[in-house]
C-alpha cells in the first residue's frame, strides 16, 4: 500500500464465514478501531464479515492483519482506493442477522456461491462480442450514477425486492449466460445461489465487483461511475472521487446535470425529490389521514378502560364537605347517587385513592368521579384533513363525532383523535361544533397560534357560513334573528331564548331553495357564537332543523344529545369560514364539501 502520497487508505471487504462470539469481538474491534483513528462501518454476523474503513495504512494493515487471525477469514482480500480526506464521520461496529440483508432462508455462501468470473475475463468476453446477459444487482439509485453497457437493470429499491425480480425475468434467460454484478461483489454471492435455485443454469459472478473490474481493467465497457457508501458518493473508472453529490433529503446521487438544476436546493430537496408546497402539504396530509385510520380502526373508545371525570371544588363550597360539593357542581346528581358511589370507591381524591363523603375541602381541590370499565358509544371517525401547516389545520368534521370528552364520551372525539394522531403536538380547535354538526373546524397546534386565532372568533372577524335544511318554507327569502340565547343550560345541554337575561345573539337567513317535500335549505350567517345559537335560532321561529335529537317541531325537546352513526343525520354543516392565518395573516377561504343532504345543485356548484 505504500507509495501514495494520499493520506487515507480505503479499504472495502467481506466474507462469508461462521463466526461466534460476536459481541466480544464488536468490542475488541471498535476498541482497536478507535485507538487506531480508523473510521467506517464493520458489520458482523453468525454469516460473516462486511467492512469499509478508511484511516491511515499502517492502522488499515493492522485491522486486516487481526481480522486474518478470526478462523475463517485467513483469505480476506480487500479492495483499495485512496483519498485526500476522511470519507466517513465515524467508527460503527454492529452485530446483523446478515451482512448483507436479502430476507431468502436456505442461501449460504460460506458453503456454496456461483462460479466466479475475473474481470480480465468478463472484458474478454465482451471484446469478442460473446452473447452474455450483464445482470446489475444494485438499487435504482446505484445505478443512477453508471453501469455495464447494455446492462439488465431489474428496477429494485432496496436487496430484499431482488427475490421477486428475479422472478419475474423470461423463462428464456434460464438457459443463457448470466454475469450478474454489484459495488463490491457481495450482493452476488447471495443472488447467484438465489437464481441457481429459480433454474437459472448459467449463472456467473464478477470476482470483486464493479470496483474490481475498475481496478483491473478501467472503464472498458462501463458508462458513467460507480456509487460508494461513504462521503465519496461515487468513484470514477480510475477509483478516485467524482464530481457526485448526494441529497440530504433522498439521499440520491445527483450528477452535474442534476446539481445545476434550479430544483436541487442543498440540505434539502434535489429533482428527484423536490415538491412544491402543495404537493409538500398534500403527502403531510395523506401520511396523517392514515395515521387517523389506524387510530380509529378500531374507535379508541370502543375498548373497556376505567375513566375519570375532574370535580373542581368552587369557592362557595370551602370549608364544607365533600358531598355538599359534589352537590353544588353536579346538581343533576342526587345525594344518594354519590353515597352509593362513594360506597363502591369509585369517589376519589387527585392522585386516585378513595374518599369518604364527610371529608372537609378547600376551594381549587379536585377530586375524580372513576368510571370502571367504559365502552363508549360509537361515533363517525372519517375526519378529512383539508389543510395542514405549521400554525394550523383545517378539518372538515363528519358527525356524530363530539369535539370534546362529556357525557358519554372520552375517547371517541375529536380532540382525542387528533391528539394521537399529532402527538407529541396536541392540537386545539379555535371554536367548537356540536357534535352532531358536520363541516370545518380550525384546529391550531400551538398555544401561541391559538393565542392568536381564537380571538378573531371572540371579536367576530371570522365569517362563518352554514347550510342547514329545516322543516317547513320561510315566507321570506331573507330573514335574521336576533333573540337572546340562555345562559345555563337545560335537559341534556339545551339552550333556549330568554328575553330577560340572555345573551345578545344574532343570526342572519336566506333561502336557498325551497323543496317540494315540504324542507327548505337555507344559508346561514351567524355573527355572534352562543352555544346552539343557529339551532336555537331556527327552533324560536319555527322551522327546525331536519334531524335535530334536540330541538324539535313544535317547541319540544328531545331526550337525545349525541345521535348514533346509523341514525338520521343532522342536517347542518358548517360550510365556509374566511379568517387571518394566526401566523402569516394572510386572509383565508375554506369550504368544506356539501353533504348529501344539501342537493344535487348545491354538490354541483361547489
Amino acid at each position: 500500500m505504500g507509495g501514495i502520497e494520499t493520506p487515507f487508505v480505503n479499504i472495502a471487504a467481506y466474507r462469508f464465514a461462521a463466526l461466534e462470539d460476536l459481541p466480544a469481538r464488536k468490542s475488541k474491534l471498535l476498541e482497536h478501531c478507535n485507538r487506531s483513528h480508523l473510521k467506517g462501518t464493520i458489520l458482523l454476523s453468525p454469516e460473516g464479515i462486511n467492512l469499509f474503513v478508511a484511516g491511515a495504512a499502517d492502522a488499515v494493515e493492522a485491522l486486516l492483519a487481526e481480522l486474518r487471525s478470526w478462523p475463517g477469514l485467513s483469505d480476506l482480500k480487500a479492495k483499495v482506493s485512496h483519498t485526500a480526506a476522511q470519507p466517513f464521520r465515524r467508527m460503527l461496529v454492529r452485530i446483523k442477522k446478515e451482512i448483507i440483508a436479502f430476507g431468502v432462508t436456505g442461501i449460504d455462501p460460506a458453503k456454496h456461491t456461483s462460479a466466479k468470473i475475473a474481470p480480465a475475463e468478463l472484458k474478454r468476453w465482451l471484446d469478442e462480442g460473446r452473447t452474455v446477459t450483464l445482470l446489475d444487482t444494485r438499487n435504482d439509485y446505484e445505478v443512477k450514477l453508471g453501469t455495464f453497457k447494455n446492462a439488465r437493470v431489474l428496477g429494485i429499491d432496496h436487496f430484499r425486492h431482488f427475490p421477486q425480480r428475479v422472478r419475474e425475468l423470461p423463462a428464456s434467460l434460464k438457459n443463457e449466460t448470466i454475469v450478474m454484478f454489484c459495488t463490491g461483489g457481495i450482493r452476488c454471492e447471495k443472488a447467484g445461489p438465489l437464481m441457481e435455485r429459480e433454474g437459472f443454469n448459467h449463472v456467473f459472478q464478477l470476482d470483486g465487483g464493479i470496483l474490481k473490474y475498475f481496478e483491473d481493467c478501467g472503464a472498458a465497457h462501463y458508462e458513467g461511475e460507480c456509487f460508494v457508501f461513504d462521503q465519496r458518493v461515487g468513484v470514477n473508472t480510475q477509483l478516485q472521487e467524482s464530481d457526485a453529490e448526494q441529497c440530504f433529503n433522498c439521499q440520491e446521487p445527483l450528477r452535474a446535470a442534476d446539481q445545476n438544476d434550479p430544483r436541487y436546493v442543498p440540505g434539502e430537496s434535489c429533482p428527484a425529490c423536490h415538491r412544491t408546497p402543495a404537493q409538500r402539504m398534500a403527502a403531510a396530509i395523506a401520511q396523517r389521514q392514515e395515521r387517523i385510520r389506524q387510530i380509529c380502526a378500531p374507535l379508541p373508545g370502543s375498548c373497556a378502560a376505567d375513566q375519570f371525570k375532574p370535580i373542581n371544588v368552587p369557592r362557595d363550597c370551602d370549608g364544607g364537605t365533600l358531598l355538599q360539593a359534589l352537590c353544588s357542581v353536579v346538581r343533576q346528581v342526587p345525594e344518594a347517587v354519590w353515597e352509593a358511589q362513594c360506597a363502591m370507591g369509585l369517589v376519589l381524591d387527585a392522585d386516585k385513592h378513595p374518599v369518604a363523603l364527610s371529608r372537609r375541602v378547600r376551594a381549587g381541590e379536585r377530586y375524580l368521579h372513576k368510571f370502571a370499565a367504559v365502552i363508549e358509544p360509537a361515533v363517525n371517525a372519517d375526519i378529512r384533513i383539508l389543510h395542514e401547516d405549521e400554525s394550523l389545520i383545517v378539518i372538515n368534521k363528519p358527525a356524530p363525532l363530539p369535539m370534546h370528552a362529556g357525557g358519554r364520551f372520552y375517547r371517541n372525539t375529536l380532540q382525542f383523535i387528533l391528539s394521537e394522531a399529532y402527538r407529541p403536538q396536541k392540537p386545539r380547535p379555535a371554536h367548537r361544533l356540536d357534535g352532531n354538526t358536520t363541516g370545518l373546524v380550525l384546529v391550531t397546534r400551538t398555544r401561541t397560534h391559538a393565542s392568536r386565532l381564537q380571538p378573531q372568533f371572540a371579536r367576530g372577524d371570522v365569517t362563518k357560513v352554514y347550510l342547514a335544511r329545516v322543516q317547513g318554507h320561510p315566507p321570506q327569502d331573507a330573514f335574521l334573528c336576533d333573540a337572546p340565547i340562555s345562559t345555563d343550560a337545560g335537559k341534556l345541554g339545551s339552550r333556549c331564548v330568554d328575553w330577560d337575561g340572555g345573551l345578545a345573539a344574532r343570526t342572519e337567513f336566506r333561502v336557498l331553495e325551497r323543496c317540494a317535500d315540504g324542507t327548505s335549505l337555507l344559508e346561514v350567517r351567524p355573527s355572534s357564537g352562543r352555544t346552539n345559537q343557529i339551532r336555537v335560532h331556527l327552533w324560536h321561529l319555527g322551522w327546525p332543523v331536519c334531524g335535530d335529537p334536540a330541538y324539535r317541531e313544535g317547541r319540544t325537546l328531545g331526550g337525545t344529545q349525541t345521535l348514533d352513526p346509523q341514525d338520521a343525520p343532522l342536517q347542518l354543516h358548517a360550510w365556509q369560514l374566511r379568517f387571518r392565518h394566526p401566523q402569516t395573516w394572510a386572509l383565508m377561504d375554506f369550504t368544506a364539501p356539501p353533504p348529501a343532504w344539501a342537493g344535487h345543485a348545491m354538490l354541483q356548484a361547489t
